[in-house]
């Protein structure tokens, strides 16, 4: 999916898109008690490149999925919604059928996989870890 689908898919469901100063983060969603959501997105990370896409499609995913949680969350619950949205913006990012066909090609490496698919190392390694084990944990398999 490209930046521009993306971008598509939060006008279509009236999601806003708003530069915001978020260093610490580069970006954060949120949903209003109306159920409205609005992204905000640091000027580093809008780039028109990876970390736009990477980025917009996580926050996406937090917005499509309904995976919020507010500041006094448990770790686990919001480790839980971060998985979600992150299993959501994976499976538009990199579809599981594309990095068949990428691997069977003879695209095996990471490095290679996250410049084929115009996604970030750390973010192809989520994709590999949830086709291959079918979880987001890659800090035990990389």
């Amino acid at each position: 999916m490209e930046l521009q689908s993306l971008y598509d898919l939060a006008a279509q469901e009236n999601i806003e898109v708003l530069t915001c100063p978020m260093p610490k983060t580069g970006s954060m969603s949120l949903m209003q008690e109306n159920g409205s959501c609005f992204i905000g997105m640091d000027e580093s990370v809008r780039d028109g490149g990876i970390q736009e896409r990477v980025h917009l499609a996580h926050e996406l995913g937090h917005c499509v999925t309904g995976s919020f949680y507010n500041i006094h969350a448990a770790v686990d619950h919001r480790r839980r919604h971060e998985n979600r949205a992150d299993k959501w913006a994976v499976k538009k990012l990199v579809p599981v059928e594309r990095l068949d066909d990428a691997v069977a090609l003879g695209c095996t490496e990471l490095w290679a996989l996250a410049e084929h698919f115009g996604v970030t190392e750390s973010f192809i390694q989520k994709a590999v870890c949830l086709y291959v084990h079918g979880n987001l944990a890659t800090e035990l398999y990389f």
